[in-house]
């Protein structure tokens, strides 16, 4: 018989939901039933690409044997992450506490109140090279809840206790914040590797709030170093295995040093920043081979994730019916067979090698090779031939936040590259999520087979600001700007912690949890609270014609970014987003208004702009910004500083170049 979980849209969950042990979705029903007979609460907390969370799946909850255990004196709860992120924060700081490390599967026990005694990742059916097995583990909880409850209990309320501590964070002086971004980007040097991009040793993960971060600060601190180890850490990306060179799109991290071998799940988040980066060293250096690899980025996403609503889905697994990467693997001599002898030149170009470079199958990379492609045709028909050899799993979920990073790396390739589809699918996104995922009161986190998921949390609300406000300044549509502005103003409502500064991740009012937890440091995504810090301080620029409003925006801007810095005071590197608004904030981007003869239209005029800048396109000269001896004429203004006017962007920039903001 089907468990509880049968009801539930998340592909992670429903896949859960004939295994024998009898799952509960996170609810009141579990929660009461745990507390009814009086049984501890196995959590099991992953999503649907995670590898480790598929094994743990086959080899423990379809084992008759644990699950015997399990429904006889546990009531055990399965939460998708990507749904239900608060309690994957609350319990992963659990999990971190008592092991001093995190991951998923997150395994957790917990007494019927919710709160955590114990706490692992993955564990094998039986105990094996020195790990405890799930099932002896179970036994040994069962004996312990019965036989000695009082040492499980006090554990629980000392940790709990302790995820409640108050944090101790006090202000930065003024030239301790302004040095955060030199000292973010002397701890990203230290750890550079000069070989082969990226920063520490395996496993390397592609980090896209460092790369933007150190691409900002190239430009606003004239520190061309910052922009090598960015521009080369991408390059080695897009040549190593972690992208996928048959079909397009980045895989979630490497295995390795040398960004050969990835964890082969594709996940939407990490695509949508990488659009943002690719897009950005493109403009920096004029290489068409970044701007190659958005291209074929986007086009993987529009091909396998987009969905019919407008949308795109979360991931794609990591597994295969061959086993984790068996998609993305070849044979040589499969191919030979597929396209002929002529191809192998192509095949040594992918270093697709008799013997294979991973598991003695071969993973196309471009790590040794040149920039010629032998006949791009073969890629054409060694993906086509891929599709049709094997399927992957795709987690139809549609996030709100993850959405809305896609919207702005959507915009920032259309700036770059030209492409129509690029803006349309980022205006599409956005009337997707106002359409499915905004209710009368307010946004949701997450829509699946017809059903929205639960109330948004903070970063839904910063990422959707962020989204409107990029296509307000790709498409000079007002209406955009107002509804990133009420956005803004919503999420404050929401979130924020007026007292103390900051906000927090779930809503006021929302379902009270362990912890009510305000997350500062970048993940794999941004984090919320510096996301808000950006919205507010683009706002504030922005609204300027609105003067008691940009002052009210500058005023919430100010307070969020004085509560980062501290925080970040620790380690600013593992803030970069938040430094991306505090070089927002110490150093705006230039206003560029162009008064046209006639000759541009904004598109094009959008497109000589720089992806940093704030555009105004003026078809209709004015008393103010008018022609120049009856030609188009550029205005650039920094801050409240506006130069005479030029006719030719080129020179206006020159002539309006940024003052570096120095080291102290």
């Amino acid at each position: 018989m089907p468990n509880h979980l049968i009801h539930e849209t998340s592909p992670y969950l429903k896949a859960h939901a004939e295994n024998p042990v009898d799952w509960y979705p996170w609810g009141e029903a579990a929660l009461s039933r745990a507390k009814e007979l009086d049984r501890p609460i196995l959590l099991s907390i992953g999503y649907s690409t995670c590898h480790w969370c598929h094994v743990m799946a086959e080899e423990s909850f379809e084992s008759e044997e644990a699950a015997e255990i399990l429904n006889r004196s546990f009531v055990s709860i399965k939460v998708d992450r990507e749904e239900r992120p608060d309690l994957d924060a609350v319990y992963m700081a659990a999990c971190q506490a008592l092991t001093g490390s995190g991951g998923w599967p997150t395994t957790l026990f917990l007494t019927p109140e919710g709160e955590a005694f114990f706490a692992g990742t993955y564990f094998p059916l039986h105990g094996r090279q020195g790990q405890i097995g799930f099932v002896e583990l179970l036994e040994r909880i069962e004996w312990l809840w019965q036989e000695n409850r009082d040492q499980l209990l006090t554990a629980a309320e000392e940790l709990t206790a302790w995820l409640n501590r108050p944090a101790d964070h006090p202000p930065l002086k003024e030239d301790e914040t302004a040095a955060l971004p030199h000292r973010a980007f002397d701890e990203l040097h230290r750890r550079y590797d000069t070989t082969f991009g990226g920063f520490g040793g395996a496993p390397k993960f592609p980090m896209p709030p460092v790369l933007l971060f150190l691409l900002d600060y190239a430009e606003t601190a004239v520190e061309p170093q910052a922009a090598s180890m960015a521009c080369h850490t991408l390059e080695q990306m897009a040549r190593g295995g972690l992208f996928d060179h048959m079909g397009g799109g980045f895989c979630r991290y490497s295995t390795d040093r040398r960004f050969l071998i990835p964890h082969f799940e594709k996940m939407l988040y990490d695509n949508a920043q990488l659009l943002s980066c690719y897009a950005l060293a493109y403009e920096r250096t004029q290489k068409p081979f970044f701007l190659d690899t958005a291209r074929r980025t986007a086009d993987w996403l529009y091909t396998e994730m987009q969905s019919p609503e407008g949308g795109f889905y979360s991931a794609q697994d990591a597994d295969s019916e061959g086993g984790e990467g068996a998609y993305y693997l070849f044979d040589r001599a499969e191919l030979l067979d597929l396209l002929g002898d002529q191809a192998a030149p192509f095949l040594d170009h992918y270093d697709i090698r008799p013997g294979g470079n991973f598991e003695g199958k071969s993973h196309p990379n471009l790590l040794s090779s040149g920039e010629e492609e032998p006949c791009p045709d073969y890629r054409r028909r060694v993906y086509d031939y891929r599709r049709t050899r094997m399927s992957l799993a795709t987690d139809t979920k549609l996030l709100t936040a993850w959405n809305a990073l896609l919207a702005v790396g959507l915009c920032h390739l259309w700036r770059v590259g030209g492409d129509p589809r690029d803006l349309q699918a980022a205006k599409e996104i956005v009337a997707c999520i106002e359409r499915l995922l905004t209710g009368e009161d307010g946004l949701y986190a997450s829509w699946c087979a017809g059903k929205r998921g639960q109330p948004a949390f903070l970063d839904d609300y910063a990422c959707m600001a962020l989204a409107l406000l990029t296509l307000y300044e790709n498409t000079q549509q007002r209406p955009y700007l107002d509804r990133a502005a009420e956005t803004a103003e919503q999420a404050a409502a929401l979130f924020e912690d007026w007292q103390q500064g900051g906000s927090y991740q779930t809503a006021a009012g929302s379902e009270r949890l362990l912890v009510r937890t305000m997350e500062t440091y970048d993940g794999a995504t941004p984090s919320g609270n510096a996301v808000m810090a950006l919205v507010l301080t683009r706002l504030s620029q922005l609204l300027q014609e609105d003067r008691d409003r940009a002052d009210r925006f500058e005023e919430m801007a100010d307070r969020q970014l004085t509560f980062l810095a501290a925080r970040a005071a620790e380690q600013p590197s593992a803030c970069c987003t938040f430094l991306q608004a505090l070089l927002l904030r110490e150093s705006p981007p230039p206003s560029i208004t162009l008064a046209s003869s006639g000759r541009e239209g904004a598109e094009t005029f959008l497109h000589a702009c720089p992806l940093r800048s704030t555009p105004r396109f003026l078809a209709q000269p004015t008393e103010e910004y008018p022609l120049l001896d009856g030609e188009s004429a550029w205005y650039v203004c920094l801050g409240q500083t506006c130069l005479p006017p030029q006719k030719d962007l080129a020179t206006a920039l020159a002539a309006g170049r940024k003052k570096p903001i120095r080291r102290n």
